[in-house]
């Protein structure tokens, strides 16, 4: 149970799906918790389940979750953060740039991935941000990325 303060807001799976554009197979946030008293911040959470598709390959036997999706679900944390105001309602985000990538601990079925992203820097439609995944209050992974904000292709 996600315990909520004063001012936050605990984003419903189908209500981060109406922000953010990936969608199955490649949806890798479950809820995003907002805080209206910071809004430089977000925590996305992701429940790693036995039946996600990349455990058949990665690996039989020994299942661990990619990292690089771990990043990317760091990434689609952010975007709950960047698209989800007004300004931004119809762009998407890309990937401009991967530093720091820092893997801590193997994410196995059954974890509950906390994902802390902070804003480091913002200047017109391009970005800098941390991001942090704990798991059971563990640092798992981190990274900082840069992004873009486009204009969504009609």
């Amino acid at each position: 149970m996600v315990e909520l303060k004063e001012g936050e807001k605990l984003l419903t799976h189908q209500e981060v799906l109406k922000i953010i554009p990936h969608r199955y197979p490649f949806i890798l946030i479950d809820k995003v918790k907002i805080n209206s008293n910071e809004p430089t911040k977000v925590v996305g959470y992701k429940c790693v389940s036995g039946n996600e598709n990349f455990f058949m390959g990665h690996f039989p036997g020994a299942p661990i979750m990619p990292g690089v999706l771990i990043v990317e679900a760091m990434a689609q944390t952010a975007c709950v953060l960047f698209l989800g105001n007004p300004q931004t309602k119809n762009c998407l985000a890309y990937f401009m740039g991967i530093d720091n990538v820092r893997f801590r601990q193997a994410v196995k079925p059954g974890d509950v991935l906390e994902i802390h992203v902070e804003t480091l820097k913002w200047v017109g439609r391009r970005g800098k941000v941390k991001g942090e995944v704990f798991v059971d209050s563990t640092l798992a992974a981190e990274a900082e990325f840069m992004f873009i904000i486009v204009d969504r292709p009609e």
